[in-house]
């Protein structure tokens, strides 16, 4: 039973590093693709059952990945399933609002083309209805930031944080 207990420990331990650690490098990972890599290896092995907001990342991962990649074919594939991940993260979380800005921080970054920025004004108006809301500080710093630079937010929206 110990042994269990110590398993489970550690492994929710390792989970919640890698999540700060994530959340630190995801934005810079926007414009490196050498920490794009660094992340998709990091996260190749998550599942939905591992951890719902890392798995979220994964799929954001994978969408910069495509940004990176340099077939056609490669885009194609590194996006599609990207955004499958991020969408069947959010079915099972809806409410969550960094699942929220993730999705959002993708439609917003996501070629034309590719016609995925359907839900921005949704999760836009999630996002600045609940984000006082946000016990976690770091990740309400993390989506403030986003915020302040993103070109989905009016002048207005943005002075309010």
């Amino acid at each position: 039973m110990k042994s269990l207990l110590f398993g489970s420990l550690f492994f929710l331990l390792l989970f919640s590093t890698n999540l700060k650690e994530v959340r630190k490098m995801y934005p810079l990972a926007m414009e490196d693709s050498g920490i794009t890599d660094e992340l998709y290896k990091d996260l190749s092995n998550v599942s939905e059952a591992d951890n719902i907001i890392l798995y979220g990342y994964k799929g954001a991962i994978l969408t910069l990945k495509a940004k990176h990649a340099k077939s056609i074919k490669e885009k194609k594939n590194f996006f599609k399933e990207g955004v499958g991940i991020i969408e069947s993260a959010l079915a099972s979380n809806p409410d969550n609002i960094e699942l929220r800005f993730i999705r959002l921080s993708v439609q917003e970054n996501a070629p034309k083309i590719v016609k995925y920025n359907t839900k921005t004004e949704e999760d836009k108006n999630f996002i600045l209805k609940n984000l006082d809301k946000l016990d976690n500080n770091s990740v309400k710093t993390l989506i403030r930031d986003y915020i302040r630079t993103s070109k989905l937010f009016t002048e207005v929206e943005k002075a309010t944080f």
